[in-house]
């Protein structure tokens, strides 16, 4: 069992979303601990990768900036080793099923639990796929989390029954980006989580407002937000972690209205 319930139990959760390395390391320390010290509940850890299919553009383009500038598994595993000297809040990675296999399934997921790493989230890895993986994170103690998409209709029950550390639900259709509005009836989705599981679920996707953090914390147990943080760090480069702390704090003042 990872700490990451510790995340949600004080009240609605604020989840941030980084990519490592864009524009370096160094930044990407920075932001994690101005997010951690304005109020973020978890965070999660983009792991880099050349063809990053469940993101956006602004993600996409991270993804790209971090590769470029020489950001690998190994050096973002030596920036978790030396955030957890002061970052005491819940940390995920986030990065797809091939960063995984390349690396070496088990020297990846001990090497999670080494670090400090409390859960990993492959958004590429089917439901009924996770047997690869889920073994050597029980063995491990990294939580593999679920995501539930607005398609995953009558499998949502059976996810939810054997999610661990908190189950992502995805907000909307498509890639990740910052969207107007949210349409998907959400709600209906977490009342189903809710009836097979106590393990708590968070909205991601979509997400960059205030307004929208407090919407869909009110339906679930919590808002996930990275491509308008993603966003600032583009636009700001090695001095967005002052603005990332403000942008959090302003999220997480929300959250905590439900």
């Amino acid at each position: 069992m990872s700490k990451i319930h510790e995340a949600f139990e004080h009240g609605k959760a604020f989840i941030a979303f980084l990519t490592c390395g864009d524009p370096d390391l160094e930044t990407t320390a920075a932001a994690v601990r101005a997010a951690a010290e304005n109020g973020a509940d978890l965070v999660e850890l983009g792991i880099p990768f050349s063809d990053p299919t469940a993101e956006g553009p602004v993600i996409q383009g991270a993804n790209l900036r971090a590769l470029t500038g020489g950001t690998t598994t190994e050096k973002i595993f030596g920036l978790v080793r030396e955030l957890r000297r002061d970052v005491t809040i819940p940390m995920v990675f986030m990065t797809y099923a091939n960063v995984v296999f390349s690396y070496g399934a088990e020297r990846f997921i001990s090497a999670c639990r080494d670090t400090g790493i409390d859960g990993l989230i492959l958004p590429d890895l089917p439901f009924e796929e996770k047997e690869e993986f889920l073994p050597l994170c029980r063995t491990y103690g990294v939580d593999l989390i679920s995501l539930i998409a607005p398609t995953s209709d009558n499998r949502i029950a059976v996810i939810a029954k054997e999610a661990e550390g908190f189950i992502y639900i995805v907000s909307s259709l498509g890639v990740t980006g910052t969207r107007r509005e949210i349409n998907t009836d959400l709600a209906s989705i977490v009342k189903v989580v809710r009836e097979n599981t106590a393990v708590p679920c968070a909205v991601g996707f979509g997400i960059s407002t205030p307004e929208q953090a407090r919407k869909m914390a009110g339906v679930s147990d919590g808002a996930i937000v990275g491509s308008a943080i993603v966003r600032l760090i583009e636009t700001y480069g090695r001095e967005a972690p002052a603005y990332v702390g403000a942008y959090v704090k302003s999220m997480k003042d929300a959250v905590r209205e439900v």
